[in-house]
């Protein structure tokens, strides 16, 4: 990978088992969780019995690192010094076809070297887990730490908060301080410990050789207890739903790496070879680099149903769960791969839509704050000022028929039929022209007549028209296509600009603004939009491009990424997407915001705006889900 990361997955399975070098050397700093805050973990090799750092800060000298690559599901670093060569793999297997793996709270690094100097050496390797990884902060309250040993010769240590409150709280700049956390390895010699350093922190280790043939393995584990609270009820995740302890689960990660690494590599190869084709090298490399990030902002659980919970952290924005708009914009990645993870994200919004907690004829915005999912938390629910109306019945109403599309099977609408009813009701009375109301770039605050909204009421109507269609509703179905071609005419007219493109807000002459929700259009090949629409708006939007991207509207020099992309995955040709999305390669690679993707910042400076570690980056796959045709209606 050329692109420069921001910062770099190492460990990657959920909002709070989350670890990433933020520097571009591993020696140069110790690691940390996606919020920046610390999550050290530190690692050395003795070569011939000198010490060798390299990851974090062990006190020993670095060894040389020489090359770091990016792969969908690895992170592969390789070090140097004057006798071997080092390569450490960190893996999360991210596999989304497979929710089983997929909700395994393991993550894997592998060591393997090579002589140098064509001599035999002696290699070992260190590898220790600070209390970071299970406490709000260091130092909160004491832990507690042992060591084990399990089958097959597999070395583990074990610590946790000694105050254990299981789902004690909910937040945004937070780490979890109650479960366990696990290091454990089955390389030969292998060894465990607890250690306190001179600050007071307490360390869990294991260590071993690594064998010039077979390397050595470290799995990092996390039983976090219960995964999420959902209406009152704590639930477990899919791995664990029936009883299976991390000690049960370890030697089934030892044994299953080599398969699952495979698995991997095929999934990332023939990603990178398709994005390549779709959007340019430059595109691929985002993809890679977005693919675990926007997996491991979710939270997989099982309900007492027995049904699929998909729920997402919106990382430094509030901490919201299942936020309806931080789900809409992630779906392209999903949609390729499980669309059964897009019906996770449904779920609990339908189900708090369908009680009597939820007082409003539109659709809530919101199911908690995360990790406590118990209705929405955003606004409130008793006034109508803050919610998202438009915003949030045209985002469930698409993402409903992009399941439908992808899986060409309606059953899923068929439950709820009602609700979809009354979402599309609101589109067609609210939506042609919205009221002074918020959308998901609430950031900017409320407008009115906002044209990009109106496409999503408008987009809306056409997805619910395509189930019903599907359902055997024709009648009906035809009914809101032909509401929807009404409402696109009207908006090609009072949507125009004497600029040559389309408003920002139907009343404001001059203005422009990102459409990005009218990619459903091309995307399902409805063809409301005449192509000379879209091909004017793309003219004018490259005339506003800056250094690093496309402002997300004429108020300020700010951006989404994700509605870039989606912007300009509106060009039917891949020259065009590339002029608008190589700024943003651009953005990332030179950006001195080190954090892990945001998907908000400077089109001038490259630098961060606010949000970082959104699962919102998924929305990246765009143009790959239009390139391989997922959810054309006509396939």
């Amino acid at each position: 990978m050329k692109l420069r990361a921001p910062a770099y997955p190492l460990i990657t399975v959920d909002p709070y088992f989350s670890v990433w070098a933020m520097t571009d050397r591993l020696t140069d700093d110790d690691t940390k969780h996606w919020t920046g805050k610390p999550n050290t973990i530190r690692a050395y090799v003795t070569i011939d019995g000198e010490k060798y750092s390299f990851m974090g800060k062990t006190g020993y000298d670095p060894l040389l690192q020489v090359a770091c690559d990016i792969e969908a599901m690895t992170t592969r670093y390789v070090f140097e010094s004057p006798k071997i060569r080092l390569f450490a793999t960190f893996f999360s297997p991210r596999i989304l076809d497979d929710v089983e793996i997929l909700s395994r709270p393991v993550s894997y690094l592998f060591l393997q070297y090579e002589s140098i100097d064509g001599e035999e050496h002696d290699v070992q390797a260190y590898v220790a887990i600070s209390e970071e990884l299970c406490l709000n902060e260091k130092g909160q309250s004491a832990v507690s730490a042992t060591t084990f040993e399990l089958e097959n010769g597999i070395v583990c240590a074990k610590m946790g908060n000694t105050v254990q409150n299981v789902l004690n709280r909910s937040g945004d700049d937070l780490r979890i301080d109650w479960g366990y956390v696990y290091l454990a390895t089955d390389c030969e010699n292998a060894s465990s410990d607890v250690n306190t350093n001179e600050d007071g922190m307490t360390f869990i280790e294991v260590s071993g050789n690594v064998c010039d043939c077979c390397g050595a393995m470290f799995v990092f584990a996390y039983d976090d207890i219960y995964s999420i609270e959902y209406f009152g009820k704590k639930l477990k995740s899919v791995w664990n739903k029936d009883g299976k302890t991390i000690e049960q689960l370890l030697p089934e990660a030892f044994s299953d790496y080599t398969g699952l690494f495979a698995d991997a590599k095929i999934i990332s190869d023939e990603l990178f070879s398709d994005a390549v084709m779709a959007g340019g090298e430059k595109y691929a490399e985002l993809l890679l680099l977005a693919y675990r990030q926007s997996i491991s902002a979710h939270k997989l659980a099982v309900d007492e149903n027995g049904e699929l919970l998909f729920i997402s952290k919106e990382c430094f924005s509030n901490g919201c769960a299942a936020t309806v708009d931080v789900s809409y914009p992630s779906i392209p990645l999903f949609l390729l791969y499980n669309p059964e993870l897009v019906k996770g994200m449904m779920r609990p919004i339908i189900r708090f839509a369908q009680s009597d907690k939820w007082i409003f004829d539109f659709a809530p915005h919101d199911c908690g704050q995360y990790p406590l999912v118990n209705g929405q938390v955003y606004g409130g629910i008793d006034s109508e000022k803050n919610q998202m109306p438009v915003e949030e019945c045209g985002n469930m109403l698409i993402m409903l028929a992009n399941i439908c599309i992808a899986e060409k099977d309606a059953s899923f609408a068929k439950d709820n039929l009602d609700l979809y009813r009354k979402w599309a009701k609101y589109l067609l009375d609210f939506g042609r022209d919205p009221q002074n109301q918020l959308c998901t770039d609430d950031f900017a605050g409320h407008l009115a007549h906002n044209c990009n909204l109106s496409l999503k009421a408008i987009m809306g109507l056409t997805g619910l028209s395509a189930v019903l269609d599907m359902l055997g509703e024709e009648e009906e179905s035809d009914y809101y296509y032909e509401q929807a071609i009404e409402m696109a005419l009207e908006w090609c007219e009072t949507a125009a600009d004497e600029n040559g493109g389309f408003r920002l807000a139907f009343d404001q002459q001059g203005s422009f603004s990102m459409k990005y929700n009218m990619i459903w259009d091309k995307l399902w090949g409805t063809n409301l939009f005449p192509r000379q629409v879209i091909d004017a708006e793309l003219l004018s939007n490259e005339s506003h491009l800056r250094p690093y991207g496309l402002p997300l509207d004429s108020r300020k020099d700010y951006t989404k990424s994700d509605w870039l992309v989606w912007t300009a995955a509106l060009a039917n040709n891949r020259t065009v997407f590339e002029r608008f999305t190589d700024p943003l390669w651009n953005a990332y690679n030179f950006s001195k915001s080190r954090v892990p993707l945001t998907d908000w910042y400077d089109t001038v400076t490259a630098s961060q705006v606010g949000f970082q570690n959104r699962t919102v980056i998924g929305g990246l796959y765009i143009r790959l889900l239009d390139f391989k045709g997922t959810v054309d209606i006509h396939k």
